[in-house]
């Protein structure tokens, strides 16, 4: 009966317990954001068109 007394004042918590560890940032998800894919190096011929095209796009307004 304790415990159902101290469920009743309490509440049930479902929720994660402790703290969420710390994302330095550095995980990369995608390959697609990886520099290899970006810069077409991964020998893939539609990537490096890809990256041809990205390099003219952020060209474009350079002068």
């Amino acid at each position: 009966m304790d415990d159902f007394q101290h469920i009743l004042e309490n509440g049930i918590n479902f929720g994660r317990g402790g703290d969420k560890p710390k994302d330095d940032g550095k995980k990369v998800k995608t390959k697609a954001k990886k520099k290899q894919y970006i810069t077409g190096a991964h020998g893939s011929g539609s990537a490096r068109q890809k990256a041809k095209y990205r390099e003219q796009r952020a060209n474009r307004h350079k002068k």
